[in-house]
């Protein structure tokens, strides 16, 4: 194939991808908003306290450019700025609660649309398709120009300390974003406490996501009768949201729930955790009972869902 060739096929498959996956739509993803605007959320999704500096260098995004994006991803609540911890003339982004549900959305799409792009290929062609992709990736951009990979999430038992860390994110985590109070602290370290001091391994686990070593997420399975479990304390490190691991904890859960004879999960959580609501609903809770309550310093709406294994 000569060089124009070349070009001209690299082209033609632009073409095709583009139209494939929705770019050349007014609003990326069934979303109002540019697939650039979509990539921005991403970038902010994986690395909560990204500077706007850092995302014009991982993009190459005019400066200008993307502070019109975030300007318009401000106002309609997705992203919010703070000043810098280490830079006071730095500010650093984040995404507010309803932004991580607007991402969570906008990420299953993006999945889904590639599944169903690839749901003609078989198991091989799926494999030689992957490989085709690396190979093209590895000549346009060799490894060894490539910003470093962040190590892959390994899920352990749990282990000595991990209980201390469990209860301080929590209620460092949901005093931040949602002002709980001293309340919630309180509820994770009983809960913790009750787990240690009755652990059957038979029918119960918990579970700790690393990543390099640094723990980022939990989730617990423990025993509430001979035929009931009881899902509890799911968390993630805001670093690693975007990534469908509170969904891998989840489903852990529900794996083990079947293997250990289990007929029905039950969990607790609340009407404003928008974001862990939505990964019950997709793997197939539903809500069973609503009350207020206000144990943790505010009313809150608390929510019982109940799955049947």
């Amino acid at each position: 194939m000569t060089e124009i060739d070349t070009v001209a096929a690299v082209r033609r498959f632009s073409r095709f991808y583009t139209r494939a996956i929705g770019v050349l739509e007014r609003g990326y993803l069934g979303s109002p908003y540019t697939l650039a605007e979509n990539r921005v959320i991403w970038e902010i999704a994986h690395a909560e306290g990204i500077t706007p500096g850092a995302i014009s260098a991982a993009l190459r995004l005019d400066a200008g450019y993307l502070s019109r994006m975030l300007a318009r991803l401000e106002r309609d609540g997705l992203v919010a700025r703070s000043r810098s911890e280490r830079d006071g003339r730095s500010v650093t982004l984040s995404l507010t609660e309803t932004g991580r549900t607007t991402f969570a959305t906008l990420d299953g799409r993006s999945a889904a649309l590639v599944e169903d792009l690839l749901g003609r290929l078989s198991g091989p062609q799926r494999a030689a398709f992957a490989g085709a992709l690396a190979t093209a990736q590895d000549l346009l951009e060799p490894p060894a120009e490539r910003p470093p990979e962040r190590p892959a999430v390994t899920l352990r038992p749990h282990r000595i300390g991990d209980m201390g860390w469990v209860t301080e994110q929590h209620g460092l985590l949901y005093g931040r974003e949602y002002g709980w109070g001293f309340g919630i602290e309180a509820v994770t370290a009983k809960i913790c406490s009750d787990f240690l001091e009755r652990f059957d391994p038979a029918r119960e686990r918990c579970w700790i996501a690393e990543r390099g070593g640094t723990r980022i997420g939990c989730v617990f399975l423990v025993r509430e009768d001979e035929t009931t479990a009881r899902l509890r304390l799911l968390l993630l490190d805001p670093a690693a949201r975007g990534e469908r691991l509170g969904r891998r904890l989840v489903e852990e859960c529900v794996a083990f729930a079947r293997e250990a004879g289990y007929r029905e999960i039950v969990l607790w959580t609340h009407k404003v955790l928008t974001a862990a609501r939505a990964i019950y609903a997709s793997v197939g809770f539903q809500i069973a009972e609503t009350w207020e309550h206000d144990e943790f310093g505010k009313t809150e709406v608390s929510e019982t869902w109940r799955m049947t294994l």
